[in-house]
């Protein structure tokens, strides 16, 4: 049995229904099962929903929790951290849980939103006319926004907690290795210990082929363990296909880190739950 918090659907840039995710959780053996679709911002943006949809999406999933009994339906959003504009607190009240993502860093001067993790050619852009080619820079302020919103707007779950490294293939950039880079997680670390929140572990850089390494990388999986700060696991899934990719093996390796539990939903309440690459075990 495997449970998953971090999925999207066609309510934002994910490829299906919530139906369709439902039905095809039921084949992957998936027990428990949160919808995150990205939460509207307001600013542009392609891959986020629309206002005017989120009605509709909190009432599909009110249904789905009514007729399923397996797998067992949360609902959520990963809702965007941007100071002044949007934080996780936003439609808490509404929500089973949150994540709490940072994906923008700053504003151009022509007020568009710095996305971080879109086109290389757009993180360019960015890093050159904001940042001036100072990624020390780019990267301690997107650990900053990352510690503010843990503290001052602390989500139920942080995404993909060192989601900076996306841009940074080949090591083209920094290394996970510079002091400056491990302080900053370190610092990020020890304001989520703070905070309570839990740090999933997300496999879709793996299957994307995009990383190496689950987010957060192995080396800050072994920090997270000696901190004593809760996981769960989540694919980021934007296609049903995708809902359990690369489980066994990160489960595998979660447990050579020295991993003995992972965070689940099991009736509505957070609860630990012993797990190997077999799967979780409630």
């Amino acid at each position: 049995m495997w449970t998953n918090y971090h999925t999207h659907t066609n309510y934002c840039d994910g490829k299906a229904s919530i139906t369709e995710v439902v039905a095809s959780a039921l084949t992957q053996n998936v027990v428990s099962l949160g919808f995150s679709s990205h939460a509207p911002i307001p600013i542009d943006c392609k891959w986020c929903m629309k206002r005017s949809s989120l009605e509709n999406y909190l009432d599909e999933i009110e249904t789905q929790k009514a007729i399923s009994s397996s797998p067992q339906i949360y609902s959520s959003l990963e809702i965007d951290y941007i100071p002044g504009v949007i934080s996780p607190k936003e439609f808490e009240s509404r929500l089973d849980y949150t994540i709490g993502s940072v994906h923008y860093v700053d504003f151009f001067k022509d007020e568009r939103a710095w996305e971080i993790d879109g086109t290389h050619a757009f993180f360019l852009e960015g890093y050159t006319t904001i940042f001036k080619k100072d990624i020390r820079a780019v990267v301690t302020r997107y650990f900053e926004l990352t510690r503010e919103m843990v503290t001052d707007f602390c989500p139920t779950i942080v995404g993909h907690m060192d989601r900076i490294k996306i841009q940074n293939q080949g090591e083209s950039f920094f290394k996970e290795s510079d002091p400056w880079y491990q302080d900053q997680v370190k610092q990020t670390l020890e304001a989520i210990w703070k905070s309570g929140a839990i740090v999933e572990v997300n496999t879709k850089g793996l299957y994307q082929k995009k990383l190496l390494t689950t987010y957060p990388s192995p080396w800050i999986l072994e920090l997270i363990l000696k901190r004593g700060i809760p996981i769960t696991l989540s694919s980021d899934a934007h296609h049903p296909d995708n809902l359990v990719n690369q489980f066994p093996e990160v489960a595998s390796s979660l447990r050579s880190i020295g991993f003995e539990k992972i965070k689940v939903l099991e009736k509505g309440d957070w609860m630990d739950a012993s797990f190997d690459h077999m799967g979780v075990h409630l």
